[in-house]
Protein backbone atom coordinates (compact mmCIF):
# COMPACT_ATOMS: atom_id res chain seq x y z
CA UNK A 1 0.00 0.00 0.00
CA UNK A 2 1.00 3.72 -1.00
CA UNK A 3 2.38 5.42 1.93
CA UNK A 4 -0.26 8.25 1.25
CA UNK A 5 -3.03 5.78 1.25
CA UNK A 6 -2.08 3.89 4.75
CA UNK A 7 -1.59 7.18 6.28
CA UNK A 8 -5.25 8.15 5.17
CA UNK A 9 -6.49 4.96 6.31
CA UNK A 10 -4.61 5.21 9.64
CA UNK A 11 -6.00 8.52 10.36
CA UNK A 12 -9.44 7.67 9.77
CA UNK A 13 -9.05 5.01 12.21
CA UNK A 14 -7.78 7.37 14.97
CA UNK A 15 -10.57 9.56 14.38
CA UNK A 16 -12.57 6.89 14.63
CA UNK A 17 -11.53 6.26 18.32
CA UNK A 18 -13.85 7.73 21.38
CA UNK A 19 -12.12 10.32 23.49
CA UNK A 20 -12.96 7.60 26.44
CA UNK A 21 -10.90 5.35 24.53
CA UNK A 22 -8.25 7.34 23.87
CA UNK A 23 -7.58 8.55 27.03
CA UNK A 24 -7.62 5.11 28.43
CA UNK A 25 -5.26 3.54 25.84
CA UNK A 26 -2.90 6.39 25.92
CA UNK A 27 -2.83 5.61 30.15
CA UNK A 28 -1.89 2.36 29.55
CA UNK A 29 0.97 3.44 26.59
CA UNK A 30 2.32 5.81 29.31
CA UNK A 31 2.14 3.93 32.73
CA UNK A 32 3.95 0.98 29.95
CA UNK A 33 6.73 3.97 29.58
CA UNK A 34 6.73 4.93 32.67
CA UNK A 35 7.95 1.36 33.90
CA UNK A 36 10.98 1.10 31.05
CA UNK A 37 14.46 1.16 32.18
CA UNK A 38 14.72 3.99 29.26
CA UNK A 39 12.03 5.98 30.93
CA UNK A 40 13.67 5.72 34.54
CA UNK A 41 17.23 6.67 33.40
CA UNK A 42 16.60 9.37 30.82
CA UNK A 43 16.44 12.93 32.73
CA UNK A 44 16.09 14.79 29.38
CA UNK A 45 13.06 13.86 27.58
CA UNK A 46 11.98 15.26 24.50
CA UNK A 47 8.21 14.43 23.79
CA UNK A 48 5.78 16.03 21.18
CA UNK A 49 2.29 17.43 22.57
CA UNK A 50 -0.60 15.23 21.23
CA UNK A 51 -2.79 16.91 18.90
CA UNK A 52 -5.83 15.07 16.71
CA UNK A 53 -6.36 11.60 18.45
CA UNK A 54 -2.74 11.20 19.22
CA UNK A 55 -1.57 8.74 21.93
CA UNK A 56 -2.37 11.92 25.02
CA UNK A 57 1.28 12.88 26.07
CA UNK A 58 0.55 15.67 28.76
CA UNK A 59 0.41 12.65 31.51
CA UNK A 60 3.96 12.03 30.59
CA UNK A 61 4.71 15.49 30.60
CA UNK A 62 3.38 16.75 34.28
CA UNK A 63 4.47 13.20 35.75
CA UNK A 64 8.02 13.77 34.35
CA UNK A 65 7.99 17.45 35.55
CA UNK A 66 6.81 16.24 39.14
CA UNK A 67 9.50 13.26 39.63
CA UNK A 68 11.91 16.61 38.58
CA UNK A 69 12.82 15.18 34.87
CA UNK A 70 13.34 17.61 32.51
CA UNK A 71 10.74 17.85 29.02
CA UNK A 72 11.66 19.19 25.82
CA UNK A 73 9.09 19.74 23.33
CA UNK A 74 9.75 20.72 19.65
CA UNK A 75 8.80 24.14 18.10
CA UNK A 76 7.99 23.59 14.41
CA UNK A 77 9.47 26.24 12.46
CA UNK A 78 7.74 26.17 9.19
CA UNK A 79 10.35 28.19 6.41
CA UNK A 80 13.08 26.25 7.14
CA UNK A 81 10.79 22.87 8.22
CA UNK A 82 12.75 21.82 11.56
CA UNK A 83 11.99 21.54 14.75
CA UNK A 84 13.52 24.50 17.95
CA UNK A 85 13.95 21.97 21.16
CA UNK A 86 12.67 24.03 23.65
CA UNK A 87 12.43 22.99 27.76
CA UNK A 88 8.70 23.46 29.38
CA UNK A 89 8.58 23.77 33.14
CA UNK A 90 4.90 23.84 33.73
CA UNK A 91 2.06 22.45 30.94
CA UNK A 92 -0.06 24.35 32.25
CA UNK A 93 0.66 27.70 32.02
CA UNK A 94 3.41 28.30 29.33
CA UNK A 95 1.74 26.84 25.79
CA UNK A 96 -0.76 28.28 23.38
CA UNK A 97 -1.03 26.82 20.07
CA UNK A 98 1.11 27.15 17.51
CA UNK A 99 1.87 25.71 14.00
CA UNK A 100 -0.66 22.85 12.50
CA UNK A 101 -2.60 24.14 15.64
CA UNK A 102 -0.22 21.57 17.95
CA UNK A 103 0.11 23.16 21.56
CA UNK A 104 3.97 25.22 21.71
CA UNK A 105 5.35 27.46 24.29
CA UNK A 106 4.27 31.36 24.81
CA UNK A 107 6.70 33.52 23.26
CA UNK A 108 8.49 34.41 26.43
CA UNK A 109 8.70 30.45 27.78
CA UNK A 110 10.89 29.21 24.20
CA UNK A 111 13.69 28.27 26.41
CA UNK A 112 16.17 26.62 23.82
CA UNK A 113 18.26 23.70 23.93
CA UNK A 114 20.24 21.82 22.47
CA UNK A 115 19.65 18.27 21.14
CA UNK A 116 22.93 17.40 22.60
CA UNK A 117 21.84 17.04 25.98
CA UNK A 118 18.52 14.65 25.16
CA UNK A 119 18.68 11.25 26.68
CA UNK A 120 15.51 9.69 24.96
CA UNK A 121 13.18 11.11 22.29
CA UNK A 122 9.52 9.95 22.03
CA UNK A 123 8.55 10.34 18.20
CA UNK A 124 4.96 11.01 16.59
CA UNK A 125 3.94 9.17 13.54
CA UNK A 126 0.79 8.16 12.23
CA UNK A 127 1.82 4.29 11.00
CA UNK A 128 5.15 2.24 12.32
CA UNK A 129 6.59 -0.71 11.09
CA UNK A 130 8.07 -3.78 12.91
CA UNK A 131 11.41 -2.78 11.89
CA UNK A 132 10.74 0.75 13.28
CA UNK A 133 9.58 2.85 10.46
CA UNK A 134 7.44 5.16 10.85
CA UNK A 135 5.33 7.22 8.13
CA UNK A 136 4.36 11.06 9.97
CA UNK A 137 2.55 13.66 8.50
CA UNK A 138 4.36 13.69 5.71
CA UNK A 139 6.58 17.14 6.87
CA UNK A 140 9.52 15.50 7.08
CA UNK A 141 10.31 17.51 10.07
CA UNK A 142 10.89 14.73 12.28
CA UNK A 143 13.39 12.83 9.41
CA UNK A 144 15.20 15.78 9.46
CA UNK A 145 16.23 16.30 13.27
CA UNK A 146 16.23 12.68 13.82
CA UNK A 147 19.81 12.49 11.01
CA UNK A 148 21.72 15.16 13.62
CA UNK A 149 20.75 12.95 16.74
CA UNK A 150 23.45 9.96 17.86
CA UNK A 151 22.20 6.10 17.68
CA UNK A 152 22.66 5.76 21.37
CA UNK A 153 19.97 8.04 22.11
CA UNK A 154 16.99 6.09 22.43
CA UNK A 155 13.80 7.05 20.07
CA UNK A 156 10.43 6.05 21.37
CA UNK A 157 6.99 5.52 19.81
CA UNK A 158 3.67 5.72 21.16
CA UNK A 159 0.95 4.27 19.23
CA UNK A 160 -2.26 2.85 19.31
CA UNK A 161 -1.42 -0.78 18.23
CA UNK A 162 -3.56 -0.72 14.74
CA UNK A 163 -0.93 1.76 14.22
CA UNK A 164 1.71 -0.92 13.91
CA UNK A 165 1.43 -2.09 10.44
CA UNK A 166 4.18 -5.43 9.52
CA UNK A 167 5.98 -3.25 7.00
CA UNK A 168 6.60 0.36 5.64
CA UNK A 169 8.37 0.56 2.38
CA UNK A 170 11.33 2.83 4.10
CA UNK A 171 13.61 5.85 1.73
CA UNK A 172 16.67 6.48 2.20
CA UNK A 173 16.71 9.27 4.63
CA UNK A 174 14.00 7.54 7.13
CA UNK A 175 15.74 7.06 10.42
CA UNK A 176 13.70 4.22 12.42
CA UNK A 177 12.92 4.51 16.28
CA UNK A 178 14.14 2.15 18.57
CA UNK A 179 10.94 1.16 20.30
CA UNK A 180 7.43 0.82 19.68
CA UNK A 181 5.06 0.85 22.84
CA UNK A 182 1.26 0.28 22.42
CA UNK A 183 -1.21 -0.67 25.10
CA UNK A 184 -0.59 -4.16 24.30
CA UNK A 185 3.57 -4.24 24.74
CA UNK A 186 6.27 -3.24 24.18
CA UNK A 187 7.79 -3.51 20.49
CA UNK A 188 12.01 -3.47 20.28
CA UNK A 189 12.91 -2.93 16.83
CA UNK A 190 13.15 -5.91 14.67
CA UNK A 191 16.89 -5.73 12.44
CA UNK A 192 15.82 -5.56 8.19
Amino acid sequence: MEKSELRRKVLNKRKELSNRDIVNLSDKIIDLLINTTLYKNANYIMTYIDFRNEVKTEKLIKKSLEIGKKIIIPISLTESRELLLSELKDYDNELTTGAYGILEPKKEYIRKVSSQILDLIIVPGVVFDKRGYRIGYGGGYYDKFLLNISKSVPKVALAFDFQVVEKINEEKHDIPVDYIITEKGIVKRANS
